[in-house]
């Protein structure tokens, strides 16, 4: 299980329940002392570091698409990851995946020309990291077409489309603010059973890694060592 950390909220209780942590890199949010701080929870807590790049608008947190050159993207998302690497320096930590954030996650999934930029920024850092995407998801395959390993991730706390898309946020429902209904629809996407999408009867999510909500966690509904996770 993973979580998006450094966004400026409470992060403390998703330690307790991850094994991954996808950090905010200073675009859309954080700045160096937030990357730090993340960094030292996770080292103390031997979780893997990944980095969190989205465009660069921290007005709107990176959920709003930006037009950006495919050169100044790829640029913008090395120079997010080489700035958390140096900080990770500082523990001798290594950053293990890319997780890309907000619209870029979300549109990267749709649109084949952006998620091949994105997977090529990726790509080309050294060492290469693994990319964590959307299941079933053009940056999935752009991802797996650069060589690149990808973790196929689902969300315990977002509605799904029958599509397999996640369902936009201003969607009526297109948030699970339960704590036991997300914690349900994780575990029936880690045993790889069908959920209710937005807008059919029942859609399938095929996922290696699950993003895990800050939003009412409540660390004994989210699966135990007994459980697919």
């Amino acid at each position: 299980m993973n979580a998006d950390v450094g966004e400026g909220s409470d992060d403390a209780p998703l330690y307790e329940v991850v094994s991954s942590v996808n950090i905010a890199c200073g675009a859309h949010a954080g700045d160096d002392e937030s990357m730090a701080g993340a960094i030292e929870h996770a080292v103390k807590r031997t979780i893997s570091i990944g980095a969190h790049p989205g465009y660069p608008d921290r007005e709107n947190m990176g959920r709003k698409p930006l037009d950006m050159h495919r050169t100044e993207l790829r640029v913008s998302i090395r120079d997010q990851v080489a700035r958390l690497r140096r900080i990770a320096a500082r523990w001798s930590a290594s950053i293990t995946h890319v997780k890309p954030h907000g619209a870029l996650y979300n549109e990267a999934a749709v649109d084949p020309w952006l998620a091949t930029t994105v997977a090529d920024a990726i790509g080309s850092l050294k060492p290469k990291p693994r990319l964590i995407a959307l299941s079933g998801s053009w940056l999935a395959a752009a991802g797996r077409s650069g060589s690149l390993m990808v973790a196929d991730e689902g969300f315990a706390d977002r509605r799904y489309k029958k599509n397999g898309t996640l369902a936009p946020r201003d969607t009526p429902d297109a948030l699970i603010t339960d704590p036991a209904s997300s914690a349900a629809q994780a575990l029936a996407i880690a045993r790889g059973l069908p959920i209710e999408p937005v807008d059919g009867s029942s859609v399938t999510i095929h996922a290696s890694s699950i993003c895990v909500p800050r939003r009412g966690l409540r660390p004994r509904l989210v699966p135990t060592s007994q459980e697919p996770s």
